[in-house]
């Protein structure tokens, strides 16, 4: 198999830290969707990263799809509950998470698209997506509580969803000081982060 994406994005972090945990060999394929001369729509007609490419050529997107379909390659280290509450509850944990990052990147991109003018930029739309990233943070700190991981007492993809959405924001966003204002949020990351999976796809 064969992964297209960047090293920064965290919806690509997550498939390669499932990857890893999955023990499922791949070739990673840098690429950033982003570059004039970005090769990404080949496989991808959204143009957008993740990106797997299979054995027979089949590509498959998404990083929820993307992570869904790797669990199901190995019986090592399930993260998806096959049925019932215990799988909403993971899958709604993955959206929370994918939906603080959603708003992450959509106010970076305000603030920094090149082929915009600056008199085209809301500071509105910024607040606005940044308010749901606050929001999203304090949903996931009530969440998670005094609990070791977020869906109990094992890591499941709860937990990578949500390792990578605090990272990509203390990457991308560090003055949202989440470590100070939700300890039990940095106690969970710091976990996560003695995990060979998660120290050795960290955004730099």
């Amino acid at each position: 198999m064969k992964l297209i994406g960047s090293s920064t994005s965290p919806y690509v972090r997550k498939v390669r830290i499932v990857m890893a945990e999955k023990k499922l060999d791949y070739r990673f394929d840098e690429e950033s969707p982003w570059t004039q001369d970005s090769k990404v729509s080949e496989s991808n007609p959204l143009g957008k990263v993740p990106c797997l490419v299979m054995e027979g050529g089949e590509a498959v997107f998404d990083s929820r799809v993307i992570v869904e379909y790797l669990d199901t390659l190995s019986p090592v280290g399930k993260l998806i509950p096959s049925t019932g509450r215990e799988r909403v509850e993971v899958k709604t944990w993955e959206s929370l998470a994918d939906g603080v990052i959603d708003a992450g990147v959509l106010a970076r991109l305000e603030a920094t698209w090149p082929d915009r003018k600056e008199s085209e930029r809301s500071q509105a739309w910024i607040d606005r997506q940044t308010g749901k990233i606050r929001l999203g943070l304090a949903a996931m700190s009530r969440g998670l509580g005094d609990k070791p991981y977020c869906s109990g007492i094992h890591m499941s993809l709860s937990d990578i969803a949500v390792g990578c959405a605090l990272a990509w924001l203390a990457f991308r966003f560090p003055e949202i000081d989440w470590r100070t204002d939700y300890p039990n949020l940095a106690r969970l990351h710091d976990k996560l982060m003695q995990r060979a999976s998660f120290a050795e796809t960290q955004p730099r």
